[in-house]
């Protein structure tokens, strides 16, 4: 699938269209809204299983963003660098299993975008506070040849796009509530991140947002 640079200054409402963003990526508005309060319910079962943390980057920091995981495998950040793990290195135990109604709808959100067949087994799942961030990174933990489909819930943030290499020029991009992005093709490797994350309060989340990623990993 080929999609042309689109300008986004402002987001189109719920219902309006994919809104396309590079090459095989897209915005899906408002696509997973009504199924929030459910999934927002089901993160806080899964985080008494596998509690949210602030991982250690490689470098000895300390990420700004609280991360769990559901599915086969979870992403884990150390000293010894990045990588996907069966079992949750904070209990010993696997990671919660990825409920069937969130694969389906991965699966259905990576067809819109022309991804047909993707077969998601991990879901990472990023809690924001105000002033967490996401710096500019590249997806390449995992396969590349399948798609990242990316979830947002609660308060609104700044998405920032880039391209194949780090300097390239960066596009701020509104994100809120139930919005949907997907990428892969020839962007499927784009740099891309997260703004502070502003104060504000949400009717489903309270003061933060919640971020989902589904990936193939194996």
């Amino acid at each position: 699938m080929t999609q042309r640079e689109f300008p986004l200054d402002l987001p189109q409402s719920a219902g309006s269209g994919p809104e396309p963003l590079d090459d095989g990526a897209l915005i899906l508005r408002g696509h997973a809204s009504s199924h929030a309060a459910d999934m927002i319910a089901q993160i806080r079962r899964m985080a008494r299983q596998s509690p949210f943390r602030r991982m250690t980057t490689p470098g000895g920091g300390s990420m700004s963003v609280a991360m769990t995981c559901c599915g086969l495998r979870g992403w884990c950040s150390d000293a010894y660098g990045y990588r996907y793990e069966e079992r949750d290195p904070l209990t010993g135990q696997p990671w919660p299993a990825m409920p069937e109604g969130w694969r389906q709808m991965a699966v259905a959100a990576a067809a819109m975008a022309g991804y047909e067949g993707f077969a998601p087994d991990s879901c990472l799942i990023n809690g924001y506070r105000v002033g967490a961030r996401m710096g500019l990174h590249q997806d390449r933990d995992e396969r590349a040849d399948a798609p990242v489909v990316s979830l947002s819930f609660g308060l609104p943030a700044i998405f920032l796009w880039g391209g194949l290499l780090r300097t390239d020029p960066l596009r701020r991009i509104p994100l809120l509530h139930g919005d949907v992005v997907v990428w892969g093709g020839t962007t499927r490797l784009a740099f891309h991140g997260i703004a502070p994350l502003r104060e504000g309060d949400h009717p489903l989340t309270g003061p933060c947002r919640y971020n989902l990623t589904f990936r193939r990993t194996a």
